[in-house]
């Protein structure tokens, strides 16, 4: 049920209201509760089961963990989540691909071995609610929470429909406490949430689906594309995955506030970051932070020295990589931001020293940190190893393009409106209409961007979310 489709909106309208009708707080979150399992399981059901049993085990460890006085007994509590959480994660994401590269080294060194290869689907949006469970045990191991005990409040926490599928991933701290009270939808609330539905709309439909029909034309067959074609491709792809992502955002955080719940900006304008560190704070903000949190601080973050600082970002940066796929694509992506964020440390702590930046220097360092962003990209829209190859060979033995000028045009229109969009939002906030004086006005803005969202929905098939295959 993708949010870009009829059959989500039909579904919005049938629970909206009877969640609004329905008098308690029991009753409501019952009633949500039966809603997020039903949205996920369109998909497919079995994918239920697994949902459930990783929130029946954080579930009873999150109150062991709790309730124990014994250190020992609360770090085998906290390695028994980590075991079972990871454990399902890497089965039905990791197992085949490490299972491939072992049988690589294996063939390479004349062994011959036959090794079990698991004919299995990928749950949709499991990285995403496994690091969310994950972070209650955590939080709660680390003395940071306490449990909740309803389980109905903790089964919605890891399944709330808005976001289950591809975040934000939310913490504990800030979600379960909306969850815990009833949940009543202030009028504000309403209109930010329509507002931020057909902003986001906007973003992924006229937006992000028409970059990535020039995307997807290109990387489907890149042997009858030229030098030009391909990194035109490469930047289209670049606006396709923020608008895409963003959009989603965007909707997630929406359809929340039609229910009565704030979920967290997992985007801030990151195409204005003056440098990749910015970057970082400005995309895919709740996966960023989790991973500084759970993963960074734990190693040691800045603590222990330069070398560790250095090798602890390279660790974070590999393993985000490896949460996004099962691919070495994804590795080398998380890399090279590695590498981006070690040298930008090393850059920073010469260029501190130094007296402020000239305006001048500032924008070339927006330029300079989007094309570095967007030369990652390759690595993240490239299939396999054979299409990365492609792609390089194409660039460097260059080729010039009769359609130069017109790829030109189709980079800069693009440009100048996600631009536009992210400045006014930047300037103004997310839901920056709703300032505008005249509600007619307001109204005329929204109707009209969504009846043309609309228009082209009837007429092209919707491309699912990026982010949801991960």
């Amino acid at each position: 049920m993708l949010f870009n489709s009829f059959v989500f909106f039909f579904f919005l309208s049938i629970i909206l209201p009877i969640f609004y009708a329905l008098p308690s707080k029991k009753s409501k979150n019952i009633f949500l509760l039966i809603c997020s399992y039903f949205f996920y399981g369109y998909w497919d059901w079995r994918f239920c089961f697994l949902l459930l049993t990783s929130t029946i085990i954080d579930f009873i460890i999150g109150e062991k963990i709790f309730s124990s006085s014994s250190d020992n007994k609360r770090k085998w509590l906290l390695r028994l989540s980590l075991f079972t959480n990871l454990g399902i994660l890497c089965v039905f994401k990791y197992f085949n691909f490490f299972i491939e590269n072992f049988k690589t080294i294996a063939d390479n060194l004349n062994f011959k071995l036959d090794f079990i290869h698991l004919n299995i689907l990928l749950p949709i949006g499991i990285s995403f609610y496994t690091f969310q469970t994950l972070s209650y045990t955590i939080d709660i191991y680390n003395k940071k929470i306490k449990p909740t005990n309803n389980f109905v409040d903790f089964a919605l926490f890891v399944s709330f429909f808005p976001q289950l599928v591809a975040g934000p991933i939310e913490r504990a701290k800030t979600l379960l406490p909306q969850l815990s009270k009833k949940l009543n939808p202030s009028f504000t609330q309403i209109k930010q949430g329509i507002t931020l539905i057909i902003l986001g709309l906007f973003r992924k439909v006229m937006i992000g689906d028409t970059a990535g029909r020039y995307v997807d034309h290109i990387f489907n067959d890149l042997s009858l594309y030229k030098s030009i074609e391909i990194i035109a491709a490469i930047i289209l792809f670049s606006i396709q995955i923020y608008a895409d992502f963003s959009g989603y955002s965007h909707i997630a955080r929406g359809t929340a506030k039609l229910l009565g719940v704030e979920l967290m900006k997992n985007f801030e304008q990151p195409y204005f970051s003056q440098n990749i560190a910015k970057f970082w704070r400005r995309w895919h903000i709740s996966l960023s932070t989790w991973l500084r949190d759970y993963l960074y601080f734990p190693l040691g973050g800045n603590r222990k020295g330069l070398s560790r600082t250095y090798l602890n970002l390279m660790i974070t940066m590999l393993l985000g990589g490896l949460w996004h796929g099962a691919s070495w694509n994804f590795v080398i992506w998380g890399g090279l931001h590695g590498v981006y964020l070690i040298l930008y440390k090393m850059y920073h702590r010469f260029q501190s020293k130094k007296n402020s930046k000239s305006k001048l220097i500032n924008f070339g360092n927006y330029i300079l940190t989007f094309f570095l962003v967007t030369f990652t990209w390759l690595f993240f829209r490239s299939e396999n190893y054979e299409s990365t190859e492609m792609i390089f060979s194409k660039i460097i033995n260059w080729e010039t393009s009769e359609y130069f000028y017109l790829f030109l045009r189709v980079i800069c229109s693009y440009l100048v409106v996600v631009f536009s969009i992210d400045y006014i939002e930047y300037k103004y906030g997310h839901t920056s209409v709703l300032k505008l004086k005249s509600n007619l006005v307001i109204i005329g803005i929204l109707s009209g961007l969504f009846l043309v969202t609309l228009m082209y929905m009837f007429q092209a098939d919707s491309l699912p979310f990026v982010y949801f295959q991960f």
